[in-house]
C-alpha cells in the first residue's frame, strides 16, 4: 500500500467534522504553497513578462482596468 493509499484509508475513518477540519487545513496548506511558488517565480523573473505586457499596453493606450467593471 502506498503512502497516499494509507492516508486515504485513514481519511475514510474520520468523522464528518474531522474531515471538514482536514479539508480546511489542506486548503490553507495549498494556498500557502501556491503563495510560496508565486514568490519564487517572481524573484526568479518568471513573471516579468506580465509587467512587460502591461507596460506595452499602457504605452499603446490599450491597458484596461482589472477586474473589468460589470455592466
Amino acid at each position: 500500500m502506498t503512502k497516499l493509499e494509507q492516508i486515504e484509508a485513514e481519511i475514510a475513518k474520520l468523522t464528518p467534522q474531522e474531515a471538514q477540519q482536514l479539508a480546511k487545513w489542506l486548503e490553507e496548506y495549498l494556498a500557502r504553497e501556491w503563495d510560496k511558488q508565486i514568490e519564487q517565480d517572481a524573484k526568479a523573473g518568471r513573471l516579468d513578462f506580465l509587467f512587460e505586457d502591461a507596460d506595452a499596453e499602457r504605452k499603446a493606450g490599450t491597458l484596461r482596468d482589472w477586474p473589468p467593471e460589470s455592466k
